[in-house]
């Protein structure tokens, strides 16, 4: 009878415990961000998918050398190029990246010699279709440019 009455005093007591957290964490105020409406700013190390960089001209840093390519364990980039007559570098006509097989390893932007690459901070990926995770790189660099 002891050990009875003994389970609902400590149960009591644990639930009064309980209760007085609840009710402190109550009137604190919210740290919840209203999301559609607020968005949290990315910290500086945040890795998103990879961007390329512009020089001054408004045109890709990129020389297709293809170091990217060949450092990305993954094989999602994918990149072209052709070299106009009487010029000495090649102009990049396509890079692609293939977001759905990037690890986000970051062996691309570090192979590039030619600061061409950057992580991007954009975090709202959201899309139930696969092509939606295709990226022009190129296109979207020209579209930033506009």
């Amino acid at each position: 009878m002891v050990a009875y009455f003994s389970e609902i005093f400590y149960g009591l007591i644990s639930l009064f415990q309980g209760m007085a957290i609840t009710f402190k964490e109550f009137i604190k105020p919210p740290v919840t961000v209203s999301y559609p409406y607020e968005t949290l700013p990315m910290c500086d190390r945040f890795r998103g998918h990879v961007e390329l960089i512009e020089n001054e001209d408004g045109k890709a840093n990129c020389v297709v050398c293809g170091l990217c390519a060949r450092a990305c364990p993954s094989g999602c980039i994918t990149l072209a190029g052709v070299k106009p007559e009487g010029e000495k570098k090649k102009v990049l006509t396509k890079y692609i990246l293939d977001f759905t097989r990037c690890s986000l390893c970051g062996s691309c932007v570090e192979s590039c010699n030619f600061n061409a690459l950057e992580f991007s901070k954009e975090y709202n990926l959201a899309s139930r279709r696969k092509e939606d995770f295709i990226f022009d790189l190129l296109g979207r660099l020209e579209d930033r440019n506009r």
